[in-house]
């Protein structure tokens, strides 16, 4: 079998080039004595359409936010102000990523795509180095900012247009594999990320050149 021909590597931000803000969110949890993987759920609830999906779209602001998914929490058996959740999305930059981006860089593409939030006062998404990785990137995504957001399969077909390749020749890493399903459907190769040695050898493979 010929190894593909990849120009271009796509990649979500957080629980990707971050670790991953579930782990933030299981933190909460246990201080709250809330069910494991409750704020999950109330995400995984009306996915698309839920006031998280909302608000990366930028179709509601941080107010309404808030008091949406305290209500969709509250339906799901304990309220959780939006605005406690929007504080643990910040997560610490995994150095692994970095470099593998700046081995890349030279070589191939590369494209961002990040369901993300206008949430000026206290995001957590302000954390430090974000603004160096970011300038890694050819073309960046932002869901707050277009509009829309990953699994819908505009904002792949967004990038691809953008970096000027087509889906075969693209890999896109994301840690949902909600998220995941649509760009392979539409032809792209896909690494879910856990932790990043995995993911990365698989990236490795595809590329055809070291990332260390």
């Amino acid at each position: 079998m010929s190894a593909p021909d990849i120009r271009a590597v796509i990649w979500d931000y957080g629980g990707v080039i971050t670790r991953s803000p579930f782990e933030a969110f299981a933190r909460l949890e246990r201080e709250r004595g809330l069910p494991a993987g409750f704020l999950r759920q109330v995400n995984a609830t009306n996915h698309l359409d839920n006031a998280w999906a909302r608000f990366e779209r930028s179709e509601i602001d941080l107010d309404a936010f808030n008091a949406a998914f305290a209500a969709e929490s509250a339906a799901l058996g304990h309220a959780v102000p939006g605005r406690e959740v929007i504080a643990l999305l910040g997560g610490e930059i995994r150095p692994e990523m970095v470099q593998a981006l700046r081995r890349l860089r030279p070589r191939l593409k590369l494209g961002l795509i990040t369901n993300n939030v206008r949430a000026p006062e206290g995001d957590g998404q302000a954390d430090a180095g974000r603004g160096e990785v970011l300038a890694q990137f050819h073309h960046v995504i932002e869901s707050a900012k277009v509009g829309l957001r990953k699994p819908d399969p505009a904002i792949y077909r967004l990038m691809l247009d953008a970096l000027g390749v087509a889906a075969s020749q693209a890999v896109f890493l994301d840690d949902l594999g909600v998220n995941l399903k649509p760009a392979r459907a539409l032809g792209m190769h896909t690494i879910k990320v856990g932790e990043p040695g995995p993911a990365l050898a698989q990236l490795q493979a595809l590329v055809g050149f070291s990332l260390d």
